[in-house]
């Protein structure tokens, strides 16, 4: 691959699998699929699925990232061959390593090098092109480059309804669900708790209250859970989306909360305070619901002032798997 391909070897990352093409013990090409591209507005218009949901199922689709016919082996309908027989059976093998299954494959084809013949004839629908801005350590380069064309092979006769549903098919679900954050969303979430009441006191305050809930609140909508891992999402974040969020600045750089600030703040903040806020955002980037499901727990351990088991009641929206409201009362007799 190093030696014939024009983009090289490339390392594994994320979720990917390898696959080498042979005929009597001989290698005529070698394939990689690896995890899907996180944004192509080209794919993502063909799929038709919304912003929130695009980052929950990502992994449902796969990037043919490379794909090599050896030079001894320019052979008639060979390259759309290999192809094919990937097709049959990368999905299998997709659910059987990382336990989830595929429904969409995708490739991108440097138009200057290549018509993209071999997709063609293996089927592959041609959906348009990216817009030339390659995805770097530090975001995306600042100049466009090549666009490339973008192909797309569904691998069942219901990809597209699969990706687009309202809620997603329990067998193609893969942990927690997720959403992706945009910049609007983080600048406005720490709005929206600009006015929420400083439980702490004056000194010693080195992060801003409304930075520190709207970090907490955004790991928890991108699927983290608990403090650690909230601390941990933060501690990622680029120095763009730090100061998106308005984070502390000193030494020319945002620094974030760590997870003893986000614990001692979430336990400590009004929850009075925070629930409308976080209704008022909801409201403004949710999408609607059209059916709601209620449900009632009963917490163990958890004793009111008259020596009663605590009940809450919830409200849950079917489309948004939001929680629209929470009540304490006593059991249901």
């Amino acid at each position: 691959m190093q030696a014939h391909h024009y983009l090289g070897w490339t390392p594994k990352f994320g979720q990917t699998l390898w696959y080498v093409a042979s005929w009597r013990g001989e290698w005529l090409g070698l394939l990689s699929f690896s995890a899907a591209a996180l944004k192509c507005r080209a794919r993502d218009e063909w799929i038709g699925w919304s912003f929130r949901h695009q980052y929950d199922r990502l992994h449902l689709i796969a990037n043919n990232n490379r794909c090599l016919i050896l030079p001894e082996h320019h052979h008639r309908n060979l390259g759309s061959r290999i192809l094919a027989l990937c097709e049959r059976r990368v999905a299998e093998d997709w659910s059987r390593h990382f336990g989830h299954p595929l429904l969409l494959l995708e490739t991108f084809v440097d138009p200057t090098r290549f018509q993209g013949t071999i997709y063609r004839a293996a089927n592959w629908l041609a959906v348009g092109s990216t817009r030339g801005y390659r995805r770097t350590r530090a975001g995306y380069t600042n100049t466009a480059t090549t666009p490339k064309q973008v192909f797309v092979r569904p691998l069942r006769a219901n990809a597209r309804a699969g990706l687009t549903a309202p809620v997603l098919d329990p067998t193609h679900r893969h942990g927690g669900p997720k959403i992706m954050l945009s910049a609007d969303h983080m600048r406005s979430l720490t709005e929206l708790f600009a006015d929420i009441p400083d439980p702490r006191r004056a000194q010693g305050r080195r992060h801003p209250l409304p930075s520190v809930l709207a970090i907490a609140t955004a790991a928890s909508l991108c699927g983290m859970r608990g403090y650690k891992a909230i601390a941990e999402w933060a501690q990622a974040l680029g120095q763009n989306a730090r100061a998106r969020f308005r984070c502390r600045y000193r030494n020319r750089r945002y620094e974030v909360p760590s997870e003893s600030i986000i614990r001692d703040v979430l336990v400590r903040v009004d929850p009075e305070h925070l629930d409308p806020a976080l209704q008022r955002w909801n409201a403004l980037h949710g999408e609607q619901d059209e059916a709601l499901a209620i449900d009632g727990k009963t917490l163990c351990n958890a004793i009111d002032d008259d020596g009663r088991q605590t009940h809450v009641m919830s409200v849950v929206g079917h489309d948004t798997h939001t929680c629209l409201t929470q009540k304490k009362s006593a059991p249901c007799r």
